[in-house]
């Protein structure tokens, strides 16, 4: 008879996707509603909200997640706060900087989520697939922002006033989509209903009782006999 350690998240997995979603509409309300797609306002966008949800991932290691299976979110809370620190320095934004450090982190990070929720056991929990898009459009992220890069500068005119498209124009305004994106779909993962899971312990628990019931079945068996008899 083995007896199984039930873990119990004291933070659930839908809480740390909330989290994570507000701070993803934070950085898409920086880029969408100001008209500086500057590397300087893209940086700083990005840098708020990586370095707070490396936070929210250091959190969810260890009141999220049971021993075990806690690596990959370090490692993925590690890259996205060095990455936001990077992107905290004024002195580095440059469009340059911000292409590096951006395609990196999406790059790093959406591989990271992406692996650890495909390797989960079959049928996959919601959580599981859900990690999975997340990683998905995280690396997406980083191949638009690669093909950003190569946009030449284009001038465009709006109500007779001319304006020139950039590089570093399209890449913000894709980080600001990829923000937005993710704050709708981490949402709706948030408020989505669960069905319970059955623990490894219950399952456990399940053929512990049935052999106690089994017991106590054939104890009361020769009772019920040795009755008959005396009477």
């Amino acid at each position: 008879m083995t007896s199984t350690t039930l873990f119990t998240p004291r933070l659930e997995a839908r809480h740390v996707q909330l989290l994570r979603a507000v701070f993803a509409a934070i950085a898409a309300a920086m880029v969408t509603f100001t008209s500086d797609h500057s590397a300087q306002l893209g940086l700083a966008a990005f840098s708020g909200f990586a370095i707070a949800t490396a936070l929210v991932l250091f959190l969810a290691t260890w009141m999220t997640y049971p021993s075990g299976t806690r690596a990959p979110i370090v490692w993925q809370a590690i890259v996205t706060l060095i990455a936001g620190m990077v992107g905290g320095l004024a002195g580095l934004r440059t469009p340059e900087m911000f292409f590096t450090v951006i395609i990196a982190w999406a790059l790093i990070t959406g591989l990271i989520e992406a692996i650890v929720a495909f390797r989960t056991p079959r049928p996959r929990t919601p959580d599981a697939r859900d990690a999975l898009t997340v990683g998905a459009l995280t690396l997406l992220l980083g191949f638009a922002l690669i093909i950003a890069i190569f946009v030449e500068p284009q001038v465009y005119s709006v109500e007779g006033h001319d304006f020139v498209l950039t590089n570093i124009g399209v890449g913000v305004g894709v980080f600001g989509g990829y923000a937005a994106i993710l704050t709708v779909f981490l949402a709706i993962a948030g408020f989505s209903p669960r069905k319970p899971e059955l623990h490894s312990s219950d399952a456990d628990a399940s053929p512990e009782a049935s052999a106690n019931d089994t017991a106590r079945a054939a104890g009361a068996a020769p009772t019920s006999n040795s009755t008959r008899d005396n009477a």
